[in-house]
């Protein structure tokens, strides 16, 4: 189990930086978030920027997994969509996906982590989840011929916003690995995080870290919320969780530097 940081808390540093950053304060890995200034997957050159951010990576000794919620990589207008729910759109979110698997195969990633998105006010749930569970089969037997590994992330207000929503996709599709935030399990379970980290431990491919407070879908700096990180940090080794734990603070990039370094110091008293 190492720690790692999420790039889309370095939202104003370049990549190359911000990998330097992450590198020199500590951290073990990163959480690339694909985005317009990180890795663009819809920019040129994609194969070669892969590989000078693979060379940058190897350089720093930096493992890596990625993360597909950019907010407007999309749509400029509208924040995270469109989604594999979606009528008119949904290839492009597929389009995203297949070339963050494709990036992930290129770096030697250990995950893909993706969610479900929110269900469109004019889709039917069962449409929606239908069309989840053939965009998630889809995906499973793309990212399979490319020995990559796929994260379903349940998250607060979409579609599938919990493990009990992640068990029932995973009966349909299951290839499909477990990514949990932690702060979500506080926001939106009716277990305890420790609970959850120890039903979900045979699926889990990536662990991301924040405090949260109960229902209020918000990233907290740690010791912030409610988060018990003792209990977390208890569990997780307990089921021998072995990948990275990346830190997820995507609105704190206005102090990213002090916020990373302060992350580090409060959670190595933990592992």
């Amino acid at each position: 189990m190492r720690l790692g940081y999420g790039t889309n808390g370095f939202a104003n540093h370049r990549l190359p930086e911000a990998l330097t950053v992450i590198a020199d304060l500590g951290y073990e890995g990163v959480a690339l978030t694909l985005d317009h200034n990180h890795l663009d997957p819809f920019g040129p050159d994609l194969k070669e920027r892969t590989a000078e951010v693979g060379r940058l990576l190897a350089r720093s000794e930096l493992a890596v997994v990625i993360e597909t919620g950019a907010r407007y990589v999309l749509d400029p207008y509208r924040k995270h969509e469109p989604t594999l729910l979606h009528t008119d759109g949904a290839e492009w979110r597929m389009l995203l996906l297949e070339r963050a698997i494709d990036i992930a195969a290129e770096l030697g990633a250990e995950a893909v982590s993706f969610w479900s998105g929110v269900l469109p006010a004019e889709v039917p749930a069962d449409v929606g989840w239908e069309r989840l569970t053939n965009s998630c089969q889809q995906l499973a037997a793309y990212a399979a011929d490319r020995g990559v590994v796929l994260g379903m992330e349940p998250e607060p207000g979409m579609l599938l916003d919990d493990l009990a929503g992640f068990f029932k996709l995973h009966e349909e599709v299951d290839a499909l690995g477990l990514t949990l935030d932690i702060g979500h399990l506080v926001c939106n379970e009716p277990k305890l995080p420790e609970e959850c980290i120890r039903l979900g431990a045979p699926y889990l491919v990536n662990v991301q870290i924040d405090d949260m407070r109960r229902g209020v879908h918000e990233h907290l700096e740690f010791g912030t919320g409610e988060v018990d990180f003792e209990q977390v940090f208890k569990a997780l080794q307990e089921v021998e969780y072995e990948g990275l734990v990346a830190v997820e603070l995507p609105r704190h990039s206005h102090a990213a530097p002090t916020v990373a370094r302060e992350s580090l110091s409060f959670l190595r008293d933990y592992l």
